[in-house]
């Protein structure tokens, strides 16, 4: 019987996209077709999306919200005007508690270890390599979201 299309029982069907509705995530990217993929991918979550454009935009952006506002920051690192590191720095050192307690994670397709080293020592919690893997942003999302 070749060419009959067989079942496997065992086989793990696609993972859906989590109901993150109510949840807020800040997302900081400079190009506008990443940050329409990030949108669409993020977006599929139910989770409310505020987008800043460079990491000045992110700070002020932040800095206006009321205090645990966003649940989640996804910050491009390479960005005109004030790149990602020095805007997870500038939310660090703000004097409310959420700025040190919100995961920011890095999106950038600078994925050497010393780029990864260097999210870390801007007070980043993540890094989420370019082009995203879908797996790996739900993956992401469910760990700092649940």
């Amino acid at each position: 019987m070749s060419g009959t299309p067989t079942l496997d029982a065992t086989a793990t069907p696609p993972a859906e996209p989590e109901d993150f509705s109510g949840r807020r995530v800040l997302l900081v990217e400079d190009n506008a077709l990443n940050m329409e993929i990030a949108l669409e991918l993020i977006g599929s979550t139910g989770a409310v999306i505020d987008c800043a454009e460079n990491g000045q935009q992110a700070v002020e952006c932040f800095k206006a919200s009321p205090e645990g506002h966003y649940n989640l920051i996804f910050m491009d690192i390479q960005m005109p005007v004030m790149n990602g590191l020095d805007a997870a720095r500038a939310i660090r050192a703000l004097e409310r508690e959420d700025a040190r307690s919100v995961p920011i994670i890095a999106m950038s397709a600078n994925v050497f270890a010393e780029d990864i080293h260097a999210a870390g020592n801007a007070g980043m919690n993540g890094h989420v390599p370019k082009p995203i893997d879908l797996g790996l942003l739900r993956e992401t999302l469910r760990r700092w979201l649940s």
